[in-house]
């Protein structure tokens, strides 16, 4: 019984021991190949899609999920060529919901940032009748709770 034992338990460790190494040059291949982008060729490929004239529905709310998936804030052209992109597909909420995400992704720099992006892309949002969510009244919950600690 215990040769059993013995020998299952070598199985168990060579099986594992096997899929470690495996495991361990799969990632080792994966991070050697690729090359970089630069900033700049990122904003570029980034407003180049949103500025292509056979964008859909579904490529634009691709394009901005991946760029939400992303760690960081878009630079104001991407966000612009995006605002442009749901007004040529007539998608006004969209849009919204994009000024909403950008916001959100600013996170704790809020202050710091929104202000910055909202100067660089006033000039759109007024030619494109866009507002911003504050400006729709959408800046704090309807039915808001008052804070129970703040009373």
């Amino acid at each position: 019984m215990f040769r059993i034992a013995q020998r299952v338990g070598s199985t168990v460790q060579c099986v594992v021991r096997n899929n470690i190494q495996k495991s361990s040059a799969a990632v080792f291949v994966r991070h050697s190949h690729g090359k970089q982008e630069s900033d700049e060729d990122f904003d570029n490929r980034y407003e180049a899609y949103f500025n292509r004239p056979d964008i859909d529905g579904w490529e634009l709310r691709k394009a901005m999920n991946d760029l939400q998936g992303m760690d960081m804030v878009p630079e104001p052209r991407i966000i612009i060529a995006a605002l442009k992109a749901c007004r040529k597909l007539n998608d006004f909420a969209l849009a919204v919901r994009y000024l909403e995400a950008v916001q959100e992704k600013c996170g704790s720099r809020k202050n710091e940032i929104w202000p910055y992006l909202e100067q660089e892309i006033r000039p759109t949002l007024d030619s494109l009748g866009i507002l911003t969510p504050e400006e729709m009244g959408y800046g704090k919950p309807e039915l808001a709770i008052q804070d129970v600690y703040s009373m």
